[in-house]
């Protein structure tokens, strides 16, 4: 078989499928890409992983070209296995015998899309899961094989439910390529998983203005967002002092209060050494760790220790 994948939540399926003594005959995942202040060159997890364990890797910048294509097809495998991964061309995916499956973070065909992890959290969703399915033209609709509901717990971060998933899912890929081994398994279509007259919920690519609060939103809401992009890309807003000055801010945990009051939204009061309070509509949120621009990620006392923030300030 062959492994396609990039990020950390695709190591823990490459490392499962090693350990139940699979034979991986090459591992594809993305080009080095510079990273940090000195725009050294990083290495894929995958790739660090795979390096490690022997196997070869493959980094094409183009899925399409004929000599990655030629080296894909030389590597003769009967199984494809999408983990996080690009938009793969069907000349790839079709070429295993038995097909490519796909690893997915929600329950298809709920949160199709690059980030279904911050969605479901950002939307309120108290149930989540992982599916595997094999890769059809139109991304994240191929013919459902396992889905593994799981909870999301209260105040769960996005970085908490993605380390849970991934594990969860490691485990689903060992069961779906047994189930392929032994030529009994399922193939459910999506189309039959729909609720009539409700709108699937998508899960598209986050972009910076996606993580902007708005003090103006719930308390729930505006928590569900923090939660939803934290540890990244991260929620934010901008502190602004008494001559105008904006200070970007990302918020990383925060507890949500409903309660009547008068203040205006984006108002802060500060109680005692510890508690750094945020109003808005309909109640106030609490903010448990934050980081300005350019600084650590702090809990709040140490953060009120160390930066002269005052009531006269609020929260845009």
């Amino acid at each position: 078989m062959v492994f396609m994948g990039t990020p950390e939540f695709a190591v823990a399926s490459l490392n499962a499928i090693m350990e139940q003594g699979y034979n991986v005959v090459g591992v594809v995942t993305s080009p080095d890409k510079p990273a940090g202040r000195g725009k050294k060159l990083s290495e894929p997890d995958v790739k660090k992983f795979a390096l490690a364990k022997g196997l070869k890797v493959l980094q094409p910048i183009n899925l399409k070209s004929p000599d990655f294509i030629n080296e894909f097809h030389s590597l003769n495998a009967n199984l494809g296995i999408v983990v996080a991964f690009r938009m793969l061309p069907e000349i790839v995916w079709a070429m295993p015998e038995f097909g490519t499956i796909n690893l997915h973070a929600s329950l298809l065909p709920e949160y199709r899309g690059a980030a279904p992890i911050n969605h479901a959290i950002i939307n309120g969703e108290t149930v989540t899961g992982v599916t595997t399915f094999f890769l059809q033209h139109e991304i994240d609709t191929g013919h459902i094989i396992f889905q593994e509901k799981t909870p999301i717990y209260p105040g769960e971060t996005a970085g908490e439910l993605h380390d849970r998933l991934m594990n969860n899912g490691a485990r689903l890929i060992v069961k779906t390529i047994r189930a392929i081994e032994n030529n009994d398994y399922p193939q459910i279509n999506q189309s039959t998983l729909k609720v009539p007259y409700k709108m699937i919920k998508p899960a598209p690519k986050i972009f910076k203005e996606d993580c902007r609060i708005s003090w103006n939103e719930s308390p729930s809401r505006i928590n569900n967002l923090i939660r939803g992009l934290s540890p990244y890309p991260g929620a934010f807003g901008y502190f602004i002092n008494t001559t105008g000055e904006q200070i970007q801010v990302k918020i990383f945990r925060a507890t949500p209060e409903n309660v009547q009051h008068n203040h205006h939204p984006g108002e802060i009061e500060i109680v005692g050494k510890d508690k750094l309070l945020v109003w808005v509509k309909g109640g106030k949120i609490k903010i448990d760790e934050l980081q300005l621009e350019g600084k650590k990620r702090l809990h709040t006392m140490d953060f009120l220790n160390g930066f002269h923030l005052t009531e006269n300030w609020k929260l845009s």
